[in-house]
């Protein structure tokens, strides 16, 4: 029951000033010991904690934090080894791995007490993860009899978000890099997990892709297999409590592939789409993969993009890729297959010398932290006291809901107990809009139908769908 003018004014930011509230760097190693040279599916899984694979060293966090001063990891995890090929994708986990995983985000969010990105390292597909990124059919491809639904994509998301919906330091990132697809069908399936996320009542900061690896330079454009582009498509996401913000990678090399040692791209050219973009729709986005290898002649690169971000407040965060503990001496990132080591404190090149951490981190990057982070409350759009509640309670009331969506919400440390949500139906998405329009006859699937608390509203859903309750403040076209 919303307009387009209402979306693009309020839905999922309110323009302010140029502020980056979240910073730091992305931890890659949940998503290794998965690969095979023969595409085998179930190479590496479930694999074991500590051999295959790795989701922090809690030493380096410990320096990030204290030393460093950040408040942002992006922790990287497999669909495959949460949700195991035996159940498939959804709301049936395995429970080992994800109290691993938990044990991983409650270290950074409740011990050291910076903000986690849960980051599904997909690429938007599921069921063989042994030549990331190209292997695993595409969630929602309904040619496809062996992939997963986008319903069942959203009752993953509902489970996991129902475990973690009272820490508010948790940000729930969608997907890694979803490509080589109708961009529709990512927008079904961000929409699908939205849905699911707030349903169970988790109001915290959702971080969406676009189409194309999420490439920011390639955000209004379409191109062969990744059509149409971003920007025509990914405007159409609602939020009912006002909280999601745009995924976004940029790499600075040739080919913005983030694999070459020399940086050509410059960031404020490239970028200056999608930012014309955001501030168009009235959005917002994060940074969540960039990078350089070359401490001298990308160090202009690397400075203008930081610099570039912070002097557009359509951009409120950032993680540079990548640390992590298997890393070891070879690089995550531009290095043109050179091992030069990665951000990982301690880090070495394969000669001795010092690795990535210090040429790259600590000389470029650390020194332009921002310092306008935020330290407590939930992880929102708004940044240090912004409030997160419902659309029609913001838009109708002085007052919000406090119980889960103020500064002084609770930090939860013990693991949440399963809450299944509607989503769990295994339909399919056939819509190319989830977005109910105020002049519309009906509300297509998976979208809000109802809601409005103390203001209660209600609209038809499409021919074939039910307006299923969810709580006072939301309803769903199921």
């Amino acid at each position: 029951m919303f307009s387009k003018t209402f979306l693009a004014g309020s839905l999922l930011a309110v323009k302010a000033a140029a502020t980056i509230f979240y910073a730091g760097v992305a931890e890659s190693g949940g998503e290794f010991g998965v690969w095979s040279a023969t595409s085998t599916v179930g190479t590496g899984l479930p694999g074991r904690l500590g051999a295959e694979y790795q989701f922090i060293n809690k030493a380096a966090i410990d320096v990030y934090v204290d030393q460093n001063k950040i408040n942002l990891f992006r922790v990287a995890f497999l669909l495959e080894r949460m949700c195991p090929l035996s159940y498939g994708l959804g709301a049936r986990f395995n429970e080992t791995h994800f109290q691993e995983f938990a044990d991983a985000v409650n270290y950074i969010t409740v011990t050291k007490g910076a903000y986690c990105i849960l980051d599904p390292h997909n690429y938007m597909r599921y069921n063989n993860p042994s030549q990331q990124p190209m292997t695993g059919s595409i969630i929602g491809d309904t040619s496809d009899v062996t992939a997963a639904t986008t319903a069942q994509f959203g009752a993953f998301w509902g489970e996991l978000a129902g475990r973690f919906k009272n820490n508010e330091k948790v940000i729930f990132g969608l997907m890694n890099e979803p490509h080589d697809m109708d961009t529709n069908l990512v927008l079904a399936n961000d929409q699908a997990a939205i849905n699911a996320i707030r349903a169970v009542g988790a109001y915290q900061l959702i971080l969406a892709p676009g189409n194309g690896w999420t490439g920011g330079h390639s955000w209004v454009e379409a191109y062969t297999g990744n059509s149409p582009a971003s920007s025509e498509v990914m405007f159409q996401i609602t939020d009912p409590v006002n909280n999601t913000a745009f995924d976004v990678h940029e790499y600075l090399d040739s080919d913005f592939s983030g694999g070459h040692s020399v940086c050509s791209q410059p960031a404020a050219s490239n970028l200056a789409g999608l930012t014309t973009w955001l501030q168009k729709y009235g959005y917002k986005a994060m940074i969540t993969e960039f990078g350089a290898a070359n401490g001298t002649q990308c160090s202009t690169y690397l400075t203008d993009m930081i610099n570039y971000m912070a002097s557009n407040d359509v951009y409120i965060g950032w993680t540079a890729w990548a640390a992590g503990p298997f890393w070891g001496s070879y690089s995550p990132c531009c290095t043109d297959s050179q091992q030069w080591g990665s951000l990982e404190p301690g880090s070495l090149a394969s000669d001795g010398s010092p690795g990535l951490y210090q040429t790259v981190w600590q000389k470029l990057i650390q020194p332009l932290l921002p310092t306008t982070l935020q330290k407590t409350g939930i992880a929102n759009i708004k940044g240090p006291g912004g409030v997160v509640g419902p659309i029609s309670t913001v838009r109708s009331s002085s007052t919000v809901r406090t119980s889960t969506a103020s500064s002084t919400l609770s930090v939860k440390t013990s693991v949440v107990t399963s809450t299944k949500t509607s989503t769990t139906t295994t339909k399919s998405a056939t819509s190319t809009s989830t977005k109910a329009s105020s002049t519309a006859s009906a509300v297509p699937i998976y979208g809000q139908c109802g809601g409005g608390g103390s203001v209660p509203w209600t609209a038809p859903c499409a021919a074939g769908t039910t307006c299923k309750y969810v709580n006072e403040w939301y309803s769903q076209c199921l």
